[in-house]
């Protein structure tokens, strides 16, 4: 009674899908069917997706450099002064300005602006004086030297320009590196389900060694311990085929967290792969791969944009080395009288003009913070060059290496397919013989162990095969157009 009552008190405290006996629901799928639901879901490429999207606003906001600033302000001001024996003065004044500034792509910086003051003043002695003035008018400054052909600003949205790309660019690199992680979880998925029945089919075969040779013992045909051999071929076979269950629960659960961003709705799904794995040979050629792996790599890109970034800042710190030499120049008109209607329309009438016009010029007398930070710029420069040529010559090394075990997994391939055809038929030729009394029954559980391994290994290295066609397009950035995937990356 207390074994009952604990088992029903374990079975309420359990969750649901601990006490769920039905099978998984099977939902068939292509790898193209795969390549989808990966794109859509998977959650590294949700994640990374941002990036070009963040770029693309970081380059937005370089812009902003160019954005011309507004300004307006209004101040009362009162000053009550005097002293002992001294007459009281009073002045109140009123006064109004507003500007426009900011700079030009071409480096240039401007400030349009306008004043008014209003001052209404009383000396004891002197009585009332008010009046009213200001002026409006344009500054400009031009550099001719430093800050003339880059600065700051046009820096910041070169750079912005290649990290844009650059984002662009590691997007790519993920979505090859996603797609080729789901293709070769699908084939791991396929191998595993038809080792599953490799290994269903070898326990098939040792019970049927058993159940056979149990006959034969009870005709007095056979030694009971022969039995014995059979069972411990049994159990091993047993062994196996729960081992396989685990490596082809592992393999789906792979595949589908490469595919969903909710695990939770595809647990209890079995994927049933339909896309067959490739069982004919393809040609492969090193020189064309490698002329595809150069041209379309994009980690090979982002090392020429590192580069290319390298170069806008080379020429920013060149231009830093120069002194400061700069056209200034001011216009506007002035306004004076009683009252502020009297200022506006001396603006208006324009006839009290001032200007000015001339040069600047600044130069640092050792300048040595600009020209050791270009000797820097120079040096990572050629930093940048040896790292782009080594990663060059890795990518070569990659896609040759690539090559040879595309040739070494059709080799192999091919080897474990004639092993397992040979492996059936030295099988049944011994079974024909250990039926008529000319073999034993261990060198017959040898060759079912000889012929279950020889059809594993064939699943296996045609996986390998497949898998490694899958690499080698990875490894020259063909993955997309081999899989027919026409993705535009924004």
């Amino acid at each position: 009674m207390k074994r009952i009552l604990a088992s029903l008190i374990l079975i309420a405290v359990l969750p649901a899908g601990f006490t769920q006996t039905n099978p998984p629901a099977a939902r068939e799928m292509s790898l193209t069917d795969c390549f989808a639901e990966a794109l859509a879901h998977n959650l590294n490429l949700q994640i990374k997706r941002y990036s070009p999207q963040i770029s693309l606003y970081d380059l937005r906001s370089a812009y902003g450099g160019y954005d011309p600033v507004f300004s307006l302000s209004g101040i009362r001001s009162h000053n009550h002064s005097g002293a002992v024996d001294y007459p009281d003065s009073i002045s109140k004044n009123d006064s109004f300005r507003s500007g426009l500034g900011g700079y030009t792509p071409w480096g240039m910086s401007y400030d349009l602006s306008g004043s008014v003051i209003e001052t209404r003043s009383f000396n004891s002695l002197s009585g009332d004086a008010d009046g009213s003035g200001g002026q409006v008018g344009v500054n400009v400054t031009q550099p001719l030297l430093r800050n003339f052909w880059v600065d700051n600003t046009r820096l910041s949205i070169s750079v912005a320009k290649n990290r844009l790309k650059f984002s662009e660019q590691s997007l790519r690199l993920l979505i090859i590196n996603t797609v080729t992680e789901v293709e070769n979880a699908y084939y791991e998925l396929i191998s595993a389900r038809e080792n599953l029945h490799v290994q269903q089919q070898g326990l098939e075969l040792a019970q049927t060694q058993l159940d056979q040779d149990k006959k034969r013992v009870e005709l007095g045909s056979l030694a009971p311990l022969d039995v014995k051999q059979d069972e411990t071929q049994v159990a091993q076979s047993r062994a196996s085929l729960i081992s396989a269950q685990f490596t082809l629960a592992v393999a789906q659960n792979t595949l589908k967290n490469l595919l969903t961003d909710s695990y939770l709705k595809w647990h209890d799904v079995d994927i049933a792969p339909t896309t067959p794995l490739k069982t004919s040979q393809e040609f492969v050629d090193v020189q064309t791969s490698w002329s595809t792996g150069m041209a379309q790599r994009p980690d090979l890109m982002e090392a020429k944009l590192d580069l290319e970034q390298q170069g806008f800042e080379l020429k920013y710190l060149r231009n830093q080395v120069f002194p400061q030499l700069d056209l200034v120049g001011s216009y506007g008109v002035n306004g004076t009288g009683r009252e502020f209607s009297d200022a506006f329309g001396q603006y208006r009438a324009g006839n009290r003009p001032f200007y000015s016009y001339g040069a600047q010029l600044s130069i640092p007398l050792s300048n040595a913070r600009a020209r050791n930070s270009l000797k820097i710029g120079k040096a990572n420069e050629q930093q940048i060059l040896l790292s782009l040529k080594k990663l060059e010559q890795n990518v070569m090394v990659q896609i040759d290496n690539a090559v040879k075990e595309v040739q070494s997994a059709w080799e192999a391939a091919e080897a474990n397919r004639q092993a397992r055809t040979y492996a059936e038929a030295a099988l049944d030729a011994e079974q024909k013989k250990y039926a008529v009394g000319k073999s034993t029954t261990f060198t017959v559980l040898q060759l079912q162990n000889s012929l279950t391994k020889a059809r594993s290994n064939e699943i296996f290295s045609l996986a390998n095969y497949n898998k490694s066609l899958s690499n080698l397009a990875a490894a020259e950035a063909s993955t997309l157009e081999r899989n027919k995937l026409d993705l535009q990356v924004k």
